[in-house]
């Protein structure tokens, strides 16, 4: 049984890797092999081995498969912005990136998840963005929802982007980014009636986030392993 999962969000910043490494955890529980992967990372510091993205190093250290960290982030970047503009002269490809995922995907596992940069449709070079990796790798996409002022809008955009593209949206996750927003369970509410795809749960705001906490927040009895 296999299942591969890609995660993109609403913006940077909402909380992509947290619930990346909780759907890792609650594989765990299940007794399934799982493998996590950031194929593109901006935002990496220098270490003794190499340029290391902190994103990543929770994704290596949530799966119970262990992998080499340059399979598990195979593009990574110093500068924190954009992965086009971070990469500088260095061509970024949706193909090449999406062979490496291929690469990392031939260790035996159940559980693939994949956690984009950004949001969906964050280029990668003047005419691809990071949409196009799980649109190569046909895979189903989980979106996760910072919960803010404006998070309506870009949710519904995003979300209709993905089915666009002709991806299946598998699944959503609402993320309180802020330690308070104003109506927030009636903002969810409205995503719920307008976003179609299973509503896999709401995680609080967190002053430290653990992705064990943030599993228990979420259900994935809808998501399938074939």
């Amino acid at each position: 049984m296999k299942q591969h999962f890609f995660i993109t969000g609403t913006d940077t910043g909402v909380g992509k890797t947290l619930v990346s490494t909780a759907l890792l955890t609650l594989f765990n529980q299940q007794g399934y092999a799982t493998i996590g992967l950031k194929p593109v990372a901006a935002g990496c510091e220098m270490t003794p081995e190499g340029l290391r993205n902190d994103d990543a190093l929770q994704l290596q250290n949530a799966a119970s498969v262990e992998l080499d960290y340059d399979l598990v982030n195979p593009v990574a970047l110093a500068q924190p912005i954009a992965p086009h503009l971070a990469a500088g002269f260095k061509m970024l490809s949706a193909e090449r990136i999406a062979a490496f995922c291929r690469g990392a995907m031939l260790h035996d596992a159940n559980i693939y998840i994949i956690e984009g940069a950004g949001g969906w449709r964050v280029p990668l070079n003047r005419r691809e963005t990071m949409a196009d990796i799980p649109k190569l790798l046909e895979i189903p996409v989980i979106l996760v929802v910072g919960m803010k002022l404006g998070c309506l809008n870009h949710a519904l955009l995003t979300a209709e982007s993905i089915r666009r593209d002709g991806l299946q949206l598998a699944g959503w996750v609402a993320v309180e980014t802020e330690p308070s927003m104003l109506v927030l369970n009636e903002n969810i509410r409205s995503l719920q009636e307008r976003i179609p795809a299973p509503f896999l749960g709401h995680i609080p705001y967190m002053a430290a986030p653990s992705a064990e906490a943030a599993a228990a927040c979420l259900s994935i009895e809808c998501l399938e392993v074939v």
